[in-house]
């Protein structure tokens, strides 16, 4: 069982017009969605909803409580009014306890006020990573303790407690940065390199104008 329970209920009522009610009662439809099952079209309250997603994210594994019928899901997808604060629809995937599942984790630095090389910029290159266990061997998030990093020793997903876990595959390289410590000469510098290039991109190459006017 999951630390986290939610309860909804079944949705007799499909279209536009019927959805639309639905939401102003803040009631949000949604689906459940499992490998070799028919969809379960779902509705669940607005703020039980919040309570959940804010806790739970898309990366937490929640009991899902269908008319007595409790199953084991994640969030998959949630969306929302694009200017409105009011959830559209959401998306619940069934997971089979027994089948491994990908899913992407948020990556947590922690320690930042500790780190000792001053002046510098912490810079984090992965602020997530995919993954691919068991539902039960899925972790809430990956914290990595930065106060040890200075400029020499920048952290790597190697350097994740994840990696060395037997139960979770990373699907990402070894060595590709997590985060790393730069000053800030370094970070001025490459501000000003990017600035030069998009300024580059803008300046019009000789001829290219009278070439389009002749056509």
């Amino acid at each position: 069982m999951a630390a986290i329970k939610v309860q909804v209920e079944k949705r007799t009522g499909l279209g536009k017009n019927k959805v639309d009610k639905l939401r102003q009662k803040d009631i949000i439809p949604g689906v459940v969605y499992s490998k070799g099952e028919e969809n379960k079209n779902i509705q669940i309250d607005k703020g039980s909803f919040e309570k959940v997603y804010k806790t739970a994210g898309t990366s937490t594994l929640i009991d899902l409580d269908l008319e007595g019928k409790v199953e084991p899901v994640l969030i998959k997808e949630v969306q929302m009014h694009p200017f409105k604060n009011q959830y559209l629809h959401v998306d619940f995937q069934k997971l089979n306890m027994n089948e491994t599942v990908k899913l992407t984790i948020p990556i947590v630095l922690t320690g930042r006020e500790y780190i000792q090389a001053q002046p510098s910029i912490l810079m984090q290159q992965l602020d997530e990573i995919e993954i691919e266990c068991l539902p039960q061997d899925i972790p809430e998030t990956i914290e990595v303790d930065v106060s040890g990093i200075d400029f020499n020793t920048p952290i790597h997903v190697s350097d994740l407690d994840i990696f060395n876990d037997e139960n979770i595959t990373v699907l990402r390289e070894a060595d590709e940065l997590v985060a790393n410590l730069v000053s800030p000469a370094e970070e001025e510098e490459e501000e000003e390199l990017e600035e030069e290039a998009i300024d580059a991109e803008e300046v019009p190459v000789v001829g290219e104008e009278e070439e389009e006017s002749e056509e």
